[in-house]
């Protein structure tokens, strides 16, 4: 096929790399143990872990993470626990941000003769240690791992995760070399599971370096390209996307459907409409046998968005004669259309033909009716959606908390809002409640300590005095014991239920 090229520039970016220390422990064998060892978890089933026990050696390694080799060895030889590798995942999950710990562990299993680490222990112990950022001991680890050969495809997307986000570039690289030498040959297929990793973690930028720099051991394909251009999309550079694609077609290789929809609503985010049906054109005329409902439900969603709804019209049109059925979201794109340019009538005739028209179709009305400022059809319109989600049952959809209640209370109507929260939790909805301990935990800096003020002064001036005092009573108090937020104190609770009883009471 003949596809088109996009044509973009840009400069190129330089790759920057970091470094990082490393710490490492002697070990000994012991003569003797005094806890319970037990067989791999591949030959017995699994069983449960003793929490005392979990709580013990973790508080020992916790406790005496920098204490010498011998000493936390000889703490945890007097511990008596069963050592299989649920119990050694469990103290992983204790630590998952901590490598000294675990690590630290992880030598200790070393002298046991009756356990052996498998690739699950393994990954697992690379998470926290690459999470807490030990590149240097990071990289030591995946050497061992390769030397053992015991890694699998969950080891690679852990090792090059790891190592983009520290932004070693060139380790990432050597790392399918390093797997290589060890037997494992270069894998197209692990590359490809490795760069959709990285493209859903948004480390475009870092996957497409791997692919650049392992092209001569592994060509890219359809898919390699497929992550990498709908990776750059999702990130919002559709230069970069632009190039690959262009690079792909030079190549010879074809895009699938799913990266020219993704492209194309790529392009017509960036508010490039052009381009965009360019492109949709360039694939009816080639490729028109591939075209389904979902390219012809992105076009016309953002055709109905910029009111052109004679072009909409024409491919829904052209849809049907291929006996495509549109599906309710494809609907709810038209309806927003006719009903933001004022064919109301056009939109309810085609709700009325609609057998089962669901909660998006709905909104897609709310909002219509919202932008052309006809508050009142908007309130009819839910009304009616409210009607029949009582019908049918409560739907997952109906985002009224953020959607209905925000928008009452950002129109100043609190009193309506404060009677539709009333009626939700009379039908037994739970409502979310705010959490004041994470508040305190995310927010534990000096700004945090200012918008407290400012949170209690504002709660004053709207009379809520008593929910107001909570939070200067506690923000002073914690301002006075330094790192406020890490402190648990039991008064926060006194807010949250303030808050809950002030609705639970409300009447109207």
């Amino acid at each position: 096929m003949h596809c088109r090229r996009i044509i973009f520039t840009r400069p190129i970016i330089n790759l920057i790399s970091r470094t990082h220390t490393l710490q490492t422990y002697s070990t000994t064998t012991p003569s003797h143990f005094l806890y319970q060892p037990v067989t791999p978890l591949a030959n017995n089933p699994l069983t449960p872990v003793n929490s005392d026990h979990l709580l013990r050696v973790c508080t020992i390694l916790y406790q005496q993470q920098d204490a010498s080799y011998s000493k936390l060895q000889t703490n945890l030889l007097k511990t008596h626990f069963s050592l299989n590798h649920e119990f050694f995942l469990q103290v992983c999950n204790k630590f998952p941000l901590s490598w000294r710990p675990v690590y630290r562990f992880y030598q200790f299993t070393l002298a046991c003769p009756e356990f052996t680490h498998t690739p699950v222990t393994f990954n697992k112990m690379l998470d926290v240690i690459g999470k807490s950022r030990n590149i240097d001991l990071f990289w030591e680890l995946l050497q061992e791992v390769a030397k053992l050969r015991i890694a699998n495809e969950k080891t690679f997307r852990i090792a090059l995760k790891t190592l983009a986000t520290a932004r070693e570039l060139k380790k990432c690289v050597a790392y399918f070399h390093l797997m290589n030498s060890h037997g494992y040959g270069y894998s197209l297929d692990t590359l490809n599971k490795v760069v959709a990793t990285l493209c859903k973690e948004k480390l475009v930028e870092e996957a497409k370096y791997v692919v650049v720099k392992l092209k001569d051991w592994i060509k890219p394909n359809q898919a390699t390209y497929k992550h990498l251009i709908c990776g750059f999309c999702n990130v919002g550079d559709v230069v970069e996307a632009s190039q690959l694609w262009n690079l792909m077609v030079d190549e010879g290789i074809e895009a699938d459907i799913d990266t020219v929809n993704t492209m194309m609503e790529r392009f017509f985010k960036n508010n490039q409409f052009d381009q965009g049906l360019k492109l949709f054109q360039t694939t009816r005329v080639k490729r028109m046998e591939e075209v389904g409902l979902s390219t012809y439900s992105i076009v016309i969603k953002w055709m109905c968005k910029r009111g052109k709804l004679s072009q909409a019209h024409v491919v829904f049109e052209e849809m049907q004669k291929r006996n495509i059925q549109a599906d309710n979201a494809t609907l709810a794109s038209i309806l927003y259309g006719l009903v933001s340019r004022n064919r109301v009538q056009e939109a309810f005739l085609i709700m009325e033909n609609t057998k089962k028209p669901d909660i998006s179709m709905y909104h897609a009305l709310i909002k219509g009716f919202l932008k052309s400022r006809k508050a009142a059809e908007a309130t009819e319109v839910f009304r009616e959606m409210i009607r029949k989600e009582r019908k049918e049952g409560d739907d997952p959809l109906v985002n009224f908390d953020s959607i209905f209640v925000g928008g009452l209370v950002k129109a100043g109507k609190v009193l309506e809002a404060t009677k539709y929260t009333e009626r939700t939790l009379k039908r037994g909805l739970d409502v979310p409640r705010f959490d004041y301990n994470k508040f305190l935990q995310y927010y534990s800096n000096e700004d945090g300590v200012l918008m407290f003020e400012e949170v209690g002064k504002k709660l004053r001036e709207v009379g809520l005095f008593d929910l107001a005092d909570i939070f200067l009573r506690n923000n002073s108090k914690h301002r006075r014991l330094g790192h406020w937020a890490a402190i648990y104190d039991p008064n926060i609770h006194e807010a949250d239920d303030y808050l809950g009883n002030a609705v639970g009471n409300i009447h109207v």
